[in-house]
């Protein structure tokens, strides 16, 4: 074999080990007779030269074509996108929605989904009867379909339409439901800007039902979050507050009293006097330490800072958690700042475990800090109170 013919071939050997793998170059070379036709072109890497191993009729031994060539562009691979994507973006309607999203579906995309999520809330629009349409689909559907369909008409206009807003809540009241579809509707509520008495009584009766599951803790959500809409646009609160106030003081399920005390802290409005001894008596008398924590921190925002520091008083001796005397002392400053350093004293006095505590926030409101933010952040952490999510308290 001629000298050129077997240089050729060195070349086109380390051309197939990049393109094909160590075992395809072995079965080349097994096969003097075959040639690099088998494998596709936009698999081999351009080198600006090209090398054949054959002759015009294809046998081995023929002369090299050294001749220079322009190099040509790499083809790298791309993740794959789902073929009906474009059609759909051009085409779509609500009425091949939902067999476009069967189909996506199974593709198990996360940012397929989005898109389509995002496509049905533009399908959706105003339209009310479309929604109602889609709340048809979601009533028999099952994650990730629930998911898209319920997500779309959460920021679709159209939620705001009562018939949309009664079918929602008839969805979340529907004890013959599926838990999470009763969930999600109650979920999609809470994109609306403000509720009528009447529907705050309806999410209230489920926020008490401890039959609901979690459709009771996604009422009591959407309670808060629509509560903050409202009071942050038009300074209403108490009508929703009132009601949360009565779901953490009588509800039997502990995460749900729990929570209905906390949504007033994403708008933190003053809390008055009547709601502030009904606090009280949940601070004092609830028999989780939890909730007896949140009521400590709720009592803080309030109108009048000294009925809570008296409040605060009258609770720390009775108070046999030391995670909930930790509650009441810090929150204590919070309400008044340093004029309950001497509530802090006092209580340093009945429990010595809070000594070096009351020395903390003495030296940092002595040095003229002021905002509680800022104090808290000089404040040593000695009491093991944090914990985390779940986990038994000890």
């Amino acid at each position: 074999m001629q000298r050129s013919s077997l240089k050729a071939l060195g070349i086109l050997g380390v051309l197939l080990l990049i393109a094909l793998g160590a075992a395809v170059v072995s079965r080349r070379l097994d096969s003097p007779g075959a040639t690099s036709l088998d494998a596709p072109a936009a698999t081999v890497p351009s080198t600006g030269r090209a090398s054949t191993a054959s002759g015009p009729s294809g046998s081995a031994g023929g002369p090299a074509d050294t001749g220079e060539r322009t190099p040509k562009e790499d083809i790298l691979p791309m993740p794959g996108c789902w073929e009906g994507v474009a059609e759909f973006d051009r085409n779509g309607s609500l009425d091949t929605f939902r067999q476009t999203l069967r189909a996506a579906a199974g593709a198990g995309d996360s940012e397929l989904l989005s898109y389509l999520q995002e496509r049905l809330t533009e399908l959706i629009a105003e339209d009310a009867g479309k929604a109602l349409q889609v709340l048809g689909w979601a009533e028999h559907s099952a994650p990730p379909e629930l998911g898209v369909y319920m997500g779309a008409l959460k920021q679709a206009p159209a939620v705001h339409q009562p018939q949309v807003v009664e079918r929602l809540l008839k969805m979340g009241e529907d004890s013959r439901a599926q838990p999470d579809i009763r969930a999600a509707a109650v979920d999609t509520l809470e994109s609306q800007k403000r509720l009528s008495p009447s529907n705050i009584q309806r999410l209230k009766a489920l926020a008490m039902d401890p039959a609901t599951d979690a459709a009771g803790w996604m009422a009591t959500r959407t309670l808060g979050r629509v509560m903050k809409e409202d009071y942050e646009r038009t300074g209403t609160f108490a009508p929703y507050w009132n009601e949360l106030l009565d779901v953490g003081e009588k509800s039997e399920d502990l995460a749900v009293r729990l929570l209905a005390l906390e949504m007033p802290s994403y708008s933190d409005p003053l809390i008055g006097s009547e709601s502030m001894d009904r606090l009280v008596d949940i601070m004092r008398k609830d028999p989780e330490r939890d909730v007896r924590e949140m009521a400590a921190f709720r009592l803080a925002v309030s109108e009048d800072p000294q009925k809570a520091l008296e409040a605060y008083r009258t609770a720390f001796p009775l108070e046999k958690e030391e995670c909930v005397r930790w509650a009441l002392f810090r929150f204590a400053v919070r309400a008044a700042g340093p004029g309950a350093l001497p509530l802090l004293q006092q209580m340093a006095a009945q429990d010595p475990r809070f000594v070096e505590d009351y020395q903390d926030f003495q030296r940092l409101y002595a040095g003229g800090t002021v905002d509680f933010a800022r104090i808290w952040l000089g404040v040593q952490e000695r009491h093991r109170c944090t914990i985390e999510e779940g986990a038994p308290h000890q």
